[in-house]
């Protein structure tokens, strides 16, 4: 892919003078990238084989507060450093940014030089392990929504996030003539993005007014979760850049659709697609019917990891294609999980609950380890729903609350086996803390609500 570049070539460039900052980043738990700005003649000298950060960024918060109840780190312990290991097959130019590289870094524990379990792109590789010991290999892809605003995001910030203005006037849904008006962003989006390595297919209008969606081809997991990290971080900047806001909130306004992030999953067994059978219903193996069997028995267990806060509960509700419902169905919408190019070699699956606020790695290592249960077990799948899923009874239900959801994994046997107990300890605290800062909080509409009638 064009902006990838290896170690050499990146040493040509800081040389002839073309890149003088190398971004070292990582992905936090609410995978956002963190990380250094190198000056690029350091990092080809010494910085390439490791820097260091402080290990409170991966228990903290999008305040960045220093909760307690973390074992990994804490004011007790003194909040030491973790090792930056630069994975320097993920070089790449950032084209948005002027004569910049960016890395992707793994984290790894400052005394011993271990992978640091809870990290998110170490949560993901260890289920890509499970799986590729299994034989298999996983093939993603995400679909980003988001929506864009006519304001910049300091305007917004300063007028207290109120009288939010979506950048165009109507639902927009595979609108040419109003993405055409949008081209100012998006079409940069897409080309930088490409510049940068990603193989970026298409961007669209969304079922609402300012909301976007760009998709990128599929690719292995670790691939899939890094293209989209670094796709959301470029979105925001080059969004600001143009002098409007981007926004991952999965539900800005009530009265709005939200935003999702449907995730597409196969595996591929020696370069061919292990859930095709040409000569099964549906086209779809055996073995795709064990690992749908898991990843829908299992999704109460790691709904946390598809939908992360308070805000991220608002965006389920019926007939605003969100689904409330963990159950199957060919080709329908309505569904928590969707079959999609049945009867093809593309067969594959689609998890429709995630938002558009999910840590990719950590959405996808949970997927994946529900998965690997379904196949371990030889689990059934239980037969397509039909019609308008909303309405299905008997189905089981999402989590409808991030209170619920945080029970859930606190309760899960099945992911405490597949990340270990203290990684799973480590986000249900994460978990906990959210829906702590949020009870503390009076909001306007308790106020608005019962200042003079109550």
């Amino acid at each position: 892919m064009p902006g990838l570049l290896s170690f050499d070539d990146l040493k040509s460039k800081v040389k002839d003078g073309s890149i003088d900052t190398v971004l070292t980043c990582f992905p936090d738990m609410q995978g956002r990238l963190m990380g250094k700005r190198f000056h690029a003649v350091n990092f080809v000298e010494t910085s390439f084989k490791e820097t260091h950060c402080c290990n409170y960024l991966l228990a903290t918060d999008l305040e960045m507060a220093t909760p307690d109840g973390y074992a990994a780190s804490s004011w007790e312990g003194g909040y030491g450093d973790y090792v930056m290991a630069p994975d320097l097959s993920t070089l790449r130019v950032v084209p948005w940014l002027e004569g910049t590289a960016m890395v992707l870094c793994d984290i790894l524990d400052h005394h011993t030089h271990a992978p640091v379990p809870h990290a998110p792109r170490q949560v993901l590789k260890r289920q890509i392990e499970r799986l590729n010991a299994l034989g298999f290999d996983a093939m993603m892809a995400t679909e980003l929504e988001f929506f864009l605003f006519e304001q910049s995001f300091d305007d917004i910030r300063k007028d207290g996030f109120r009288d939010l203005t979506p950048i165009s006037g109507y639902n927009e849904d595979y609108h040419i003539l109003q993405t055409t008006k949008e081209e100012g962003v998006m079409r940069p989006i897409r080309n930088h993005l490409f510049a940068a390595g990603l193989p970026i297919e298409n961007s669209k209008g969304e079922a609402e007014a300012g909301q976007e969606e760009l998709n990128i081809r599929y690719a292995d997991a670790l691939d899939c979760a890094d293209h989209h990290t670094i796709a959301k971080n470029a979105i925001k900047e080059i969004a600001w850049q143009k002098g409007h806001a981007a926004t991952f909130l999965p539900k800005w306004d009530h009265t709005k659709v939200g935003s999702s992030s449907h995730v597409h999953q196969s595996l591929w067994k020696d370069g061919e697609p292990a859930f095709y059978d040409a000569d099964a219903d549906l086209g779809k193996s055996t073995l795709m019917d064990h690992y749908m069997a898991g990843l829908i028995t299992y999704a109460p267990d790691y709904t946390f990891f598809l939908a992360p806060y308070i805000n991220s509960y608002k965006r389920f509700a019926k007939g605003t294609f969100a689904p409330t419902k963990t159950v199957w169905s060919v080709d329908n919408r309505t569904a928590g999980f969707r079959l999609c190019g049945d009867g093809t070699r593309g067969v594959r699956v689609e998890c429709r609950i995630g938002g558009s606020d999910l840590n990719p790695y950590l959405a996808q290592a949970a997927m994946l380890a529900a998965g690997i249960k379904g196949i371990e077990g030889q689990m059934t799948l239980a037969p397509p729903t039909t019609g308008d899923v909303y309405d299905a009874d008997g189905a089981q239900d999402i989590p409808q609350t991030l209170r619920a959801a945080t029970e859930t994994l606190r309760n899960s046997a099945f992911l405490k086996e597949a990340f270990g107990e203290d990684v799973v300890a480590h986000y249900t605290r994460c978990a906990e803390w959210e829906q702590e800062e949020y009870d503390r909080v009076v909001t306007d509409w308790e106020i608005a609500r019962g200042f003079e009638r109550a």
